[in-house]
């Protein structure tokens, strides 16, 4: 694909030291939103992340005037060292006393030593390993919307049950899609299924999937699990569709999400099963919610489960603040973290809620079952509701993470 002036000067940028702020004001709260911009992923997370962030924000200090916030934003380009050095820079340089969104798996993995070490808070919306809460966990670290242990259970343990008992995947070479199919073959064989067979291809390099998808055709498997994101994911989904695969098997997207549904359309993605833990026509707070946030957000553009978790995550953090005084939550993010599991959560994108002392976010999960065209009533109008996973079996229990922060 050609660079662009825009791209080139962003991924420059991206790269070169940031300016030491003399004189910081102590009285201030720091949130950056490190997220893809550019990439594969800017749709799934990038600007409506950093759209959900000022939401929670501004309807935060609306009714706390006391509290003052400021945002930056950073795109880490889907390279590790890229976004463990911006977070660095903005421990040090910046004065950033949370980092949010994330959405690289490797990169969230990764920063997660350096939140420790300065003592400041990852608040992770968007990466979907379960590792997170698991062998790396940290006392630094929450994980909010979902992980790959909550999706898989949701469409693996499902589709299975309802027939779909042989499996083939489609799998990104990387940290997040090796997780997701590790995850959901877990439940699909719980479930008395079978993963047939794999393709793993380099991300992000590749655009073609047809080599893939003929081998998923040829393996007789009556499920194709898409372990990808992003436009990975609605590449993937239109090639199936030419290659005529969805008149032989369903089609699981295990890490979907309303964003791709809308771009690719629903001819292209009907009878898709979708794992969501947030919905925007869920509910009249879900709804109020992605009326706030369209304010900012280009015409017929939703938040998705990643978004809203930006949105729900912030707003708690600031709740956290607000107990312990600007002083102490500044000083010390593990004790603003602490403060975070010790209050419930309540916001209009994900209702109630708790944090688990693991870091794990909990709430529903849902199947949810794309449209066909003509079935839709109004903008957003893409999905009916197959399943939903209540809140003590949405999530890996407790005992099953090996996080060292818990006591066997």
């Amino acid at each position: 694909m050609p660079i662009t002036r825009r791209a080139a000067f962003g991924a420059t940028a991206a790269l070169l030291p940031i300016p030491a702020l003399r004189a910081q004001p102590a009285d201030v709260i720091r949130i950056g939103v490190l997220t893809d911009l550019a990439g594969p992923y800017r749709d799934v997370t990038g600007p409506t992340s950093v759209a959900c962030v000022r939401q929670a924000v501004e309807e935060f200090t609306a009714a706390n005037p006391g509290l003052r916030v400021e945002v930056i934003t950073a795109d880490h380009q889907n390279k590790p060292d890229v976004g463990i050095n911006t977070v660095r820079q903005w421990f040090d340089q910046r004065g950033v006393d949370i980092v949010t969104d994330v959405g690289n798996s490797a990169i969230a993995l990764g920063i997660n030593p350096v939140c420790v070490e300065k003592d400041r808070v990852h608040l992770n919306a968007s990466a979907g390993t379960s590792d997170l809460t698991g062998r790396g966990c940290t006392p630094n670290s929450i994980h909010w919307a979902y992980d790959t242990w909550c999706l898989s259970n949701t469409s693996g343990t499902a589709l299975t049950k309802a027939g779909g008992d042989r499996w083939y995947f489609i799998t990104a070479d990387y940290a997040f899609g090796h997780a997701i199919e590790r995850d959901t073959t877990r439940f699909i064989e719980a479930a008395g299924g079978k993963m047939i067979g794999a393709s793993r291809y380099p991300f992000p390099q590749t655009t073609d999937f047809s080599a893939f998808l003929l081998q998923a055709k040829a393996s007789g498997a009556k499920v194709l699990g898409l372990a990808m994101a992003g436009d990975d994911l609605i590449n993937c989904v239109k090639q199936a569709q030419e290659f005529g695969l969805t008149r032989s098997m369903k089609l699981a997207a295990i890490i979907g999400s309303i964003t791709g549904v809308l771009a690719a359309g629903l001819p292209t993605m009907q009878g898709m099963y979708i794992a969501e833990t947030f919905w925007w026509d869920l509910d009249e707070r879900t709804r109020g919610f992605t009326r706030r946030v369209q304010q900012k957000l280009p015409a017929g553009v939703f938040p998705n489960y990643v978004h809203a978790a930006n949105y729900s995550g912030v707003l708690h953090y600031l709740k956290a603040v607000q107990v312990l005084g600007i002083a102490r939550a500044k000083a010390s993010g593990r004790e603003v973290v602490a403060q975070m599991k010790r209050m419930p959560t309540d916001d209009d994108a994900f209702g109630q809620g708790s944090i688990r002392e693991d870091g794990r976010k909990l709430h529903p999960s849902y199947l949810l079952e794309v449209k066909k065209p003509g079935e839709n009533r109004y903008p957003g109008d893409v999905y009916r509701l197959a399943a939903t996973v209540p809140t003590d079996q949405a999530f890996r229990p407790l005992s099953e993470g090996a996080c060292p922060m818990i006591r066997s």
